[in-house]
């Protein structure tokens, strides 16, 4: 945790209720997007080494999401939030409570209702200040019992490195609205050594942050890296002839990827908005293999990857200003 942020949790016994206070380090559409959207909340809700799995979300008044917090010896525990009273980046309401994995209630635990309201903070920064109330003063003592405190302060946690991870990648890496075509290329381990080798083919100069590497990110719900990746590059870019920018990054086998000719190098596409991304991604990728489906990323872009019909990889990458 970024230990300069602003962090309050109270348990206020007179009223019921626990209020918390947490300051992020970005602006409010990111934080909103990260405590609304599915894909998101996987990587942070549940504090580690437990992980949170949506098995099915739909935020709108009247909408509810279905989850569940897997823990590292296979026990699962399911959960249902309701929303009510939404207002896009500034409050939303949750009755939240245990459940089966079809979202049928379990009257037998406390349930709570959370107001969650967002405000800008400083230059850059989000406050969220959060309510919960429980129906009586044994409920909320029992939940207290179960080391909420400790464990929401830990998810909390998870979403300042995701925030600040995804804000300070997406301000290193576009700074233009414009739409643009690259060429991004993955490479098993050596993406450093091949990158300098074309940097002096071609006279060009890296641009952005220069050679990033994995060490200088954290990552919600993976596991830390060894000291043979840690130095490896997450991203690089290199402008060469024409204009045209070639972008890589290390994908080794300990990580879990195998690169192969002809999964090694993508046509990225970078189009001027959301709904251009979308359009390019499902009509390109008709008939062919999709790899990842359209969605945000913590580097701060909505992104999508697939083969299409005739073998040729594509990347859809959305990355506002």
């Amino acid at each position: 945790m970024n230990k300069a942020l602003l962090t309050d949790f109270t348990v206020d016994k007179s009223n019921n209720t626990i209020h918390v206070k947490r300051e992020f380090d970005a602006p409010r559409d990111i934080v909103w997007k990260a405590w609304t959207t599915a894909e998101i909340l996987d990587q942070w809700w549940a504090p580690k080494p437990y992980k949170c799995n949506t098995k099915t979300m739909d935020f709108r008044d009247g909408g509810f999401w279905l989850y569940n917090m897997e823990g590292p010896e296979g026990d699962v525990h399911w959960c249902r939030a309701d929303y009510s009273n939404i207002t896009p980046e500034e409050v939303f309401e949750v009755d939240d409570a245990f459940c089966d994995s079809e979202g049928v209630i379990n009257e037998g635990h406390p349930g709570s209702h959370w107001e969650n309201t967002f405000s800008d903070h400083e230059e850059d920064r989000t406050l969220v200040a959060i309510t919960i109330s429980y129906k009586s003063l044994e409920d909320l003592e029992k939940i207290v019992e179960m080391g909420f405190k400790e464990g929401f302060s830990a998810g909390l946690d998870n979403l300042d490195h995701y925030i600040s991870t995804q804000f300070k990648l997406q301000k290193e890496n576009k700074t233009s609205s414009r739409p643009g075509v690259a060429t991004y290329l993955n490479f098993p381990g050596n993406t450093e050594e091949v990158f300098l080798f074309y940097k002096k083919v071609f006279g060009g100069e890296f641009t952005g942050r220069g050679l990033q590497r994995f060490e200088d990110f954290s990552f919600p719900g993976q596991p830390p890296l060894d000291d043979s990746n840690r130095k490896l590059i997450i991203h690089v870019e290199l402008t060469i002839m024409g204009g045209h920018r070639l972008m890589a990054t290390d994908a080794p086998e300990s990580m879990g990827f195998k690169v192969t000719p002809g999964n090694n190098m993508h046509i990225q596409l970078e189009p001027d908005s959301k709904a251009e991304a979308d359009r390019l991604f499902n009509e390109l990728s008709a008939g062919g293999e999709v790899e990842m489906g359209m969605k945000d990323m913590f580097w701060g872009a909505y992104y999508g990857a697939f083969q299409d019909k005739y073998g040729i990889n594509w990347m859809i990458n959305y990355q506002p200003v």
